[in-house]
C-alpha cells in the first residue's frame, strides 16, 4: 500500500527512520541524520507543496520511501518530477517495493502534467541502476557529441 505519510504521527516518524536507514547505507552518506534534520525534516517537507512524499507499507510496516520535487523544464515549458530520495529498508528489498514507488510517482507526475521524471544515481550503485534502466530511465544527453549530463554540487 502506498500512502501520503504526513497524516499520522507514526508515518511521519517512519519518514525520518527510513531516510536515516538510507543515509547510513554506503549509497547514502554513511552517517546518521543529524538531530536537527531528524527534528525538522517532516515539518519542512510538509510545508512545501511541490514536494511529493510516498511511503510503501508492507504488512503494516513502513518498508519504502520516495521523496520527489517538482521542477520545471524550460525546454518543454512543463513541470518535471525529480525523484530525489528512494529508499527501501534492507529487510524488504526484493519485494517490488521500489518498482511500486516508482510507478506511483509516475502516476503523480502524469496527474501534474509533468513532461518527465528525473533522478540522480551513483555510478557504483549497480542495483539501483539496473532497476532504473528496467523502468525506462537512461543517462541524460542532449547530443552524443556533448556527452552525458553530470550532477554537480556546491555545498553552502
Amino acid at each position: 500500500m502506498l500512502i501520503n505519510p504526513y497524516e499520522e504521527v507514526a508515518h511521519a516518524r517512519a519518514i525520518v527512520d527510513l531516510l536515516d536507514t538510507y543515509s547510513l547505507d554506503p549509497m547514502g552518506t554513511g552517517q546518521s541524520l543529524s538531530p536537527g534534520t531528524r527534528r525538522d525534516l517532516v515539518p519542512e517537507l510538509r510545508r512545501r507543496p511541490w514536494i511529493v512524499t510516498l511511503m510503501a507499507i508492507l504488512d503494516d510496516v513502513p518498508a519504502g520511501l520516495l521523496i520527489a520535487m517538482e521542477g520545471f523544464s524550460t525546454f518543454a515549458a512543463k513541470p518535471l518530477l525529480n525523484l530525489h530520495d528512494v529508499a527501501v529498508h534492507p529487510d524488504f528489498r526484493g519485494n517490488g517495493i521500489g518498482t511500486a514507488l516508482f510507478k506511483e510517482a509516475e502516476v503523480v507526475a502524469r496527474k501534474r502534467g509533468c513532461c518527465k521524471l528525473t533522478l540522480e544515481v551513483l555510478e557504483g550503485n549497480e542495483g539501483a541502476r539496473k532497476l532504473y534502466q528496467r523502468l525506462g530511465f537512461r543517462p541524460y544527453s542532449l547530443d552524443e557529441a556533448t556527452g552525458v549530463a553530470q550532477f554537480w554540487e556546491k555545498p553552502l
